[in-house]
């Protein structure tokens, strides 16, 4: 699964055909969120993430918490991989696995200014019932625990990284100009972008897209060359 590219915010059929189009692997849906801002309804969203084909595939972002509630609302909107933005109890996630252990999942790890820590604590009692951990950035005048279009320190998430037995994907800020300086220092298995692509009109902007996946196609590429070396 190294090399992933994800890109979250999809707004209707022609995006995600677009997305696809362009080589993104993974499409995001963020619903259920606690600002109400989602860039769509979950009406619409069952239908545009019906609409896309393999390998290419629908994810759902959320920040419910409970495991009974996240298996139901994947179930409803069709989708295999949910990403846990709220702040899961590690029994939720447990439970998660345990209803739906085919049900891949994400967890956020929001990175602030000081909690390093905390998040190389959260990796550890958490890994068992997580499939890939995703680095987001926290913005402190909104309180925003992702697309908040900031870039946290990447140090930070080069380290949970090393640490980590779960592969990571690095969120936060990416665009096409820095996405290839961010995977030479993190070296994450994976990419997601949302803001940074986006044109004056709130859509994804296809020239942007279309750098955005060749730059990282390109510095995945040279973590692979030298890991064989």
């Amino acid at each position: 699964m190294d090399g992933l590219i994800q890109v979250a915010g999809i707004i209707d059929r022609a995006e995600a055909a677009m997305l696809c189009e362009a080589g993104v692997d993974w499409l995001g849906f963020p619903l259920r969120l606690p600002s109400k801002k989602e860039d769509l309804t979950e009406a619409d969203a069952i239908d545009v993430i019906a609409s896309i084909r393999p390998p290419h595939k629908g994810v759902v972002i959320t920040y419910l918490t409970e495991a009974e509630q996240i298996s139901a609302f994947c179930a409803e909107l069709g989708v295999r991989t949910v990403q846990l933005h709220g702040d899961v109890p590690a029994d939720q996630l447990r439970s998660l696995k345990r209803i739906d252990p085919e049900l891949y999942v994400l967890k956020s790890l929001v990175v602030q200014e000081d909690n390093a820590d905390s998040l190389v604590k959260t990796v550890e009692e958490v890994a068992d019932w997580v499939d890939m951990f995703i680095t987001d950035s926290f913005n402190p005048k909104t309180g925003a625990k992702g697309a908040t279009g900031m870039v946290h320190d990447w140090r930070v998430s080069a380290e949970l990284v090393r640490l980590s037995p779960k592969p990571l994907m690095l969120a936060g800020g990416l665009n096409a100009d820095n996405v290839a300086d961010a995977i030479d220092q993190v070296r994450p298995a994976a990419v997601d972008a949302h803001t940074g692509l986006e044109g004056p009109d709130g859509r994804k902007d296809p020239e942007k897209v279309r750098r955005f996946v060749d730059q990282s196609r390109q510095a995945f590429a040279r973590l692979t060359v030298g890991a064989t070396r």
